[in-house]
């Protein structure tokens, strides 16, 4: 679409074309299986391989620590359901936030059903966790903590260093999904204190089916996906060799370009909510420093959300209302309530978030038109009734 201004990279990203061009032969010409053992396949599995480096590399891992998956969901339901499968003997509690993904959510929830207890840790009104509530909810009978890197609604990055030498304190494994913040801000496994994270790669360039869990040696977790040797015989099924090597690409040209496109998007980021926040009686949701560089989340009283994003789509600008996961339906952000906003404010909130072909003049288009959206629909709102509405 010509003139298109797309500020919704934390649903989704284009493919980086270095990233196409990197994929290209093994969508064509390069096709065999890397698990056959005549030279054809052996180029293939090699690719595999280099990606993998690539992957670890990105997040300061050994390369025999990644394993690829179909996604980010994926990887969390394999995490959550690999170790509840390997500790039932030992307990049937598990830690997680009010605040995490449905995939990490759904999958606590369908263990729940099945006899496991799950407490949910509540955030405050930045959205943080506190690492001390965790060490709290901690009993004998805890086998695992997932707590999120960063929150894709919102964008705020969870103190998940501390809460990773809680775990590892108590002997628990430590579970955290990072697609939000792979490729966007440095992350260190070791540092994060971290058994398992889960990561996507149509979240940092790379095509969508594609991502990683990475699992610290020593852990032990039973296979989600079942039938082949693959992935060290841990997760079965044929390699996705384009996508693999997709997301090796974009994990290279990441760990190349990420300070320097962070600090681009961290201003443009900051002159947007700047300019939002002039318009009377609107507020920034998160935490205002410890957030991802390119999110914006804002709650406008007197304006409904989707009422926002469609009439910002009829001028070809595409932002959400929060999780691309939950887009289709009209229920309030679960993380806005659970950090304390009441649901007028929830359903009256907007998710920019800002990518590496977002420029100062799609800034200014946004700054100059949502002003305008947010004073016609004050003007039809039964219940916004403030001086200048």
């Amino acid at each position: 679409m010509n003139n298109l201004i797309y500020l919704d990279h934390a649903a989704t990203t284009p493919v980086h074309p270095d990233v196409l061009e990197a994929m290209m032969p093994y969508l064509t010409t390069q096709y065999a299986n890397p698990s056959t053992l005549y030279a054809f396949g052996r180029e293939a599995r090699a690719a595999v391989e280099d990606a993998r480096e690539k992957v670890a590399a990105l997040i300061g891992a050994d390369p025999s620590e990644i394993y690829f998956t179909a996604g980010a969901t994926e990887s969390d339901n394999w995490a959550i359901m690999g170790i509840a499968s390997a500790t039932e003997s030992k307990g049937k509690h598990i830690i997680t936030s009010t605040i995490e993904h449905h995939a990490v959510l759904g999958t606590c929830e369908f263990l729940k059903r099945r006899g496991y207890e799950i407490t949910l840790i509540p955030v405050d009104g930045d959205g943080l966790v506190n690492p001390e509530d965790v060490r709290r909810a901690i009993t004998d009978q805890t086998v695992l903590i997932t707590i999120m890197h960063s929150n894709n609604e919102v964008g705020v990055i969870e103190p998940i260093a501390e809460i990773g030498a809680i775990a590892r304190e108590g002997g628990i494994v430590f579970h955290t999904d990072a697609t939000q913040s792979v490729g966007k801000i440095p992350i260190d496994v070791s540092a994060l204190n971290v058994d398992l994270l889960s990561l996507s790669g149509h979240k940092l360039y790379a095509p969508k089916g594609i991502g990683a869990l990475y699992i610290r040696k020593g852990t032990r977790i039973l296979p989600y996906i079942h039938g082949g040797g693959q992935e060290s015989s841990k997760r079965a099924g044929t390699h996705n060799v384009p996508g693999i090597v997709g997301l090796g690409k974009a994990a290279e040209i990441a760990q190349a370009t990420m300070a320097e496109e962070s600090a681009r998007e961290i201003a443009l980021r900051d002159r947007l909510i700047a300019g939002i926040l002039a318009i009377p009686d609107t507020r920034l949701n998160g935490h205002p420093s410890l957030r991802l560089p390119n999110n914006v989340n804002v709650s406008i009283e007197g304006a409904e959300g989707e009422s926002m994003i469609l009439m910002l789509d009829m001028l070809g600008i595409c932002v959400s209302s929060g999780s691309a996961c939950t887009s289709g339906s009209l229920a309030a952000s679960h993380v806005l309530l659970a950090m304390g906003l009441p649901h007028e404010l929830a359903h009256g909130s907007l998710r920019l978030t800002l990518g590496k072909d977002t420029t100062d003049e799609d800034i200014d288009r946004v700054l100059e038109l949502l002003p305008g959206i947010v004073s016609r629909l004050r003007a039809m709102s039964p219940v916004y009734e403030k001086a200048g509405a």
